[in-house]
């Protein structure tokens, strides 16, 4: 529950990879997220610092990201943040910033999309299985649900 949420908006900047596993499918790409301002000075908008985050997808939303996005396009991603700190080549101290994505979209704010609904995919039939009877037999009936006749009002056949 106490997991870090959040939104991004940014620019494709690796292209997809796409891995099958045991696990089920994963997707990763990187993100590139540029800060932008409003400089006083030269009445111009500028690019501030840029991050980058290795966003994951996996199952079915690595599917359509494999399908949909492409490098360089504007995307929004909502995922849970994790951030790791390893130590490489003995005293050089490195840092990720990975996301766990929930939701992958393309920002309609700066271009459009068509959405196609992925078809789901084609599962084996189950084996056929009688339905049970689930009714409680009435008293006087006979196992195979006919009535049973009883006393004087049973009549013989010949």
């Amino acid at each position: 529950m106490n997991e870090t949420v959040v939104c991004v908006v940014g620019n494709v900047a690796t292209p997809p990879v796409y891995r099958e596993s045991p696990a089920g499918p994963s997707a990763r790409f990187r993100l590139a997220v540029t800060a932008r301002y409003w400089d006083r000075e030269k009445s111009v908008w500028t690019d501030g610092h840029t991050n980058f985050f290795t966003v994951w997808a996996n199952r079915q939303l690595a599917v359509n990201v494999s399908a949909s996005v492409e490098v360089g396009q504007p995307v929004v991603v909502q995922g849970r943040l994790k951030v790791r700190t390893e130590v490489r080549e003995g005293q050089q101290q490195w840092a990720s910033a990975d996301i766990d994505a929930v939701a992958i979209g393309h920002d309609l704010a700066r271009g459009t999309a068509v959405f196609h609904r992925a078809a789901k995919p084609e599962t084996p039939p189950a084996a056929a299985r009688p339905e049970p009877n689930w009714e409680t037999p009435r008293p006087g009936d006979a196992p195979d649900g006919h009535a049973i006749q009883a006393g004087a009002e049973a009549i013989a056949v010949t």
